[in-house]
């Protein structure tokens, strides 16, 4: 099993969750992060740190965010998701994004 990051990570990035990460499964995109499932442990030490609740258990995953399931997968493969392993500053527009939902479409991949 894996950890998942949901729609709720766009146009944030906070990275609170990549300083707790034991195995340095997170991958920074542009405007999101995501999880390597073929990395993460499931340790769930990420999970409390996300100050927007982006991040669950792949079985926890609620259901209209289910295609962040696959799509954490994907973007993990990606080549313009690098790994990150240190805390950034979220994005500067983070705390106007925060609270907002259906982000899908802002997604950079």
């Amino acid at each position: 099993m894996t950890h998942v990051v949901t729609e709720a990570c766009i146009q944030c990035k906070y990275t609170d969750c990549v300083d707790v990460c034991p195995v340095d499964c997170f991958k920074e995109g542009a405007n999101f992060l995501t999880i390597d499932p073929d990395e993460c442990i499931d340790c769930a030490v990420c999970i409390p740190e996300c100050p927007v609740n982006a991040i669950y258990a792949e079985e926890d995953v609620p259901k209209d965010q289910q295609h962040m399931i696959k799509i954490n997968a994907d973007l993990a493969l990606s080549a313009n998701f690098k790994t990150i392993t240190k805390r950034k500053d979220p994005l500067p527009t983070a705390e106007e994004w925060k609270d907002r939902t259906d982000k899908l479409a802002e997604l950079k991949r």
